[in-house]
């Protein structure tokens, strides 16, 4: 564990003292437990051990038949096999570990996203080491300094805002690739949800309903999820022959339930009617849920709510959130494939990946009031 950071392994430290007992059986099983290997795994999916060995590895995969490679990842996962860390970092000079930068650990966001890119780097050996920012831009700088310290093989980064300075600095000493965040400078690689496809989605549903006064309590301009679900509700409107009032847009100062409900309070003193608004983001959108109570207003009687993200949680709101669905842990496949990738074939040109998106069509979203 490093200050500041979590590691995405953390084995439970028991502490014992002279008088403690012997360490428990289920323990000691664990330990004599035969180690499955390589020959183990070929041998069930009836491929020679060199195959297996070119499967399980990111940069000799595409030498394998795709067929060939899904029966040795499933044949290894079913046994339970593991790429040795240590011998493969002393063979590759590698540490085996990825960092990856969160701006926010509490979002709900993200721990799908970091479920599927610690599933995604499993079966090539390497583990990931979670970093936690709280937006502190110093904090933020302190911890790339022990992770490059550290000499991780990769970073992922879900800090990244428009404007990024470091991002070259730090590209020029490690693979990198950029999670739910893109720069205004294309460098590195990205793996982001279509934002274009989604804020139409809700667009389009609102509509369909009647609705023609259509607010956006959006995320910061800082950020690209902020600043690109903010124009492509300004393009879904216009495309959808539906007015855009700029007194109508607020953006709340981050992504967070108490921010985006101080944006929404701020909206509702314009006095200008809509009957709608798409949130930044769910943590937003029950915001919006808190100030549109304070003032005497309910959902989706007076007013329909569209979030955005698809959080788990949205089927707990009161009432349930109509929400555009993001694939999260895609999302954190894609990047761990990104980011190994970037590893094994540090010369490959930066991609930028844009995942499709669903909308969830819940209670927050009915005709408008009256109709």
């Amino acid at each position: 564990m490093i200050d500041g950071a979590t590691e995405s392994l953390n084995p439970v430290k028991r502490e014992r003292d002279a008088s403690s007992e012997p360490v428990p059986a289920a323990r000691s099983s664990i330990r004599s437990r035969r180690t499955v290997t390589l020959r183990d795994v070929a041998k069930q999916a009836q491929v020679d051990p060199s195959t297996a060995s070119r499967a399980l590895r990111f940069s000799t995969r595409k030498l394998v038949r795709p067929e060939t490679v899904a029966r040795v990842l499933s044949t290894a996962e079913e046994l339970g096999y593991r790429v040795n860390p240590i011998a493969k970092g002393l063979r590759d000079q590698r540490t085996m570990t990825i960092g990856m930068i969160l701006p926010d650990l509490a979002n709900p966001l993200f721990p799908p996203i970091v479920r599927g890119i610690e599933d995604g780097l499993r079966t090539a050996g390497y583990v990931l080491i979670l970093a936690n920012t709280d937006r502190d831009p110093e904090r933020e700088r302190d911890l790339l300094d022990v992770l490059l310290a550290r000499h991780v093989d990769g970073l992922l980064l879900a800090t990244a805002e428009r404007d990024y300075p470091i991002l070259d600095e730090i590209a020029d000493q490690v693979p990198t690739v950029l999670v739910n965040r893109t720069t205004d400078e294309f460098i590195v690689s990205t793996v982001t949800s279509d934002d274009h496809q989604g804020m139409g989605q809700a667009v389009r549903h609102l509509a369909a309903l009647g609705h023609k006064h259509i607010a956006h309590v959006g995320g910061t301009l800082r950020v690209s999820t902020g600043a690109q679900r903010y124009h492509h509700y300004l393009s879904w409107m216009h495309s959808e022959g539906l007015r855009v009032d700029q007194n109508l847009v607020v953006f709340s100062d981050w992504f967070t339930q108490d921010l985006g409900t101080k944006a929404c309070l701020d909206l509702l003193d314009r006095g200008v009617h809509f009957t709608a608004i798409i949130a930044g983001n769910d943590m937003i959108a029950l915001g919006c849920y808190a100030a549109l109570g304070s003032r005497g207003l309910r959902v989706p009687e007076h007013i329909s709510v569209v979030g955005y993200n698809g959080i788990r949680f949205c089927g707990e709101f009161t009432p349930p959130l109509t929400s555009v669905h993001v694939p999260k842990y895609d999302i954190g496949l894609r990047a761990a494939a990104l980011i190994l990738e970037a590893i094994e074939k540090p010369d490959s040109p930066a991609v930028a990946t844009l995942l499709p998106t669903t909308l969830q069509v819940r209670a927050s979203t009915a005709p408008p009031y009256g109709q």
